[in-house]
């Protein structure tokens, strides 16, 4: 009983970061594809030069924003993914899989929050931008209380294996 409040409240925010990461990626994604369809053949100016992809919506930090965003979306629905298997199968091996990936996940959230915050403090944007600023927010608190949950799992998985008795 003891180990049913760690694991079952890993496993609800698990799959509620999942499906919040999974909507980062989408808008993320829209938003770089709405900006190669809008990128002009023509040279561009030295703001644009930064990346190859001009981002006509937001401001000068939309596109560091954007690309984080993306890349801390889709390596945040994979831990999650991965994260629900390992927590389901309860071994000290996968919690400590589990523990180790939620911490770079986080760490790339951070990122991408704190370039939310920058984009924020610049200027006016869209309001899907808003929508992704707001998600990065979010899933920072979220993820940092997953990664609490996984690693509140793994001394009670360490008790109750049978590695005690060889060590």
């Amino acid at each position: 009983m003891a180990t049913g409040g760690p694991h079952s409240a890993a496993t609800f925010l698990l799959f509620v970061n999942l499906i919040m990461y999974a909507a980062a990626a989408v808008i993320a994604g829209w938003a770089i594809n709405y900006s190669i369809d809008e990128t002009p053949s023509a040279t561009l100016a030295p703001p644009a030069r930064i990346f190859p992809i001009y981002f006509p919506i937001g401001n000068l930090a939309t596109g560091f924003f954007v690309i984080f965003s993306l890349l801390a979306g889709v390596v945040g629905v994979m831990t999650s993914l991965t994260g629900l298997q390992e927590v389901m199968q309860g071994r000290l091996a996968s919690i400590l899989s589990a523990a180790s990936s939620s911490i770079i996940t986080w760490a790339l959230t951070l990122l991408a929050m704190g370039l939310a915050c920058k984009e924020i403090s610049i200027g006016p944007r869209p309001a899907n931008l808003r929508a992704l600023e707001t998600l990065s927010i979010i899933l920072s608190g979220t993820q940092l209380f997953c990664t609490g949950a996984i690693h509140a799992i793994a001394p009670s998985t360490l008790t109750g294996s049978s590695l005690i008795g060889r060590v």
